[in-house]
């Protein structure tokens, strides 16, 4: 069986992105956890999250954020866990700030990064991690994948 996935929100207004990561686990089959943990307004819960989440069973983190984005890099900053980012819509730049800060991590200090509100693509990114040590799994990505060739026809 696939390792469990954690979604780490920043808010609660995060949620619709969430929800469609969700979406994607659900169909795969995939264990997944969702907290709304801030960075900034909660810097003690999200150390704990982020020191315990290996221990607690998970096997990828997705982080969603807006604005200034520090939630994906700093839970990456205190795991060795894969962290997947996805900046958020909003603000007075529609979240083209959360997308640079997210990729713009220090060396040392990876986060991989998909598209802004790409929810999606956040669960996709954690199923072919975990479905690199668990075949099912990637058959299973197989199969959905085949679905877009037949679109592309």
């Amino acid at each position: 069986m696939a390792g469990k996935v954690a979604i780490v929100i920043g808010s609660k207004s995060d949620k619709i992105i969430a929800d469609k990561a969700e979406t994607i686990l659900v169909n795969f089959g995939i264990a997944f956890e969702t907290f709304v943990i801030s960075a900034h307004r909660t810097p003690n819960k999200i150390r704990k999250f982020a020191r315990e989440a290996e221990a607690s069973g998970f096997s990828v983190i997705i982080a969603i954020a807006g604005l200034a984005a520090h939630l994906p890099g700093v839970i990456a900053s205190m795991t060795a866990l894969p962290v997947i980012g996805v900046p958020a819509e909003g603000g007075p730049l529609n979240g083209r700030d959360a997308l640079l800060s997210i990729v713009q991590m220090p060396s040392g200090i990876p986060v991989a990064c998909v598209g802004i509100g790409n929810g999606s693509n956040a669960a996709l990114l954690a199923a072919g991690i975990l479905g690199s040590a668990d075949l099912s799994l990637r058959e299973k990505i197989k199969e959905y994948r085949k679905r877009f060739e037949d679109d592309a026809d």
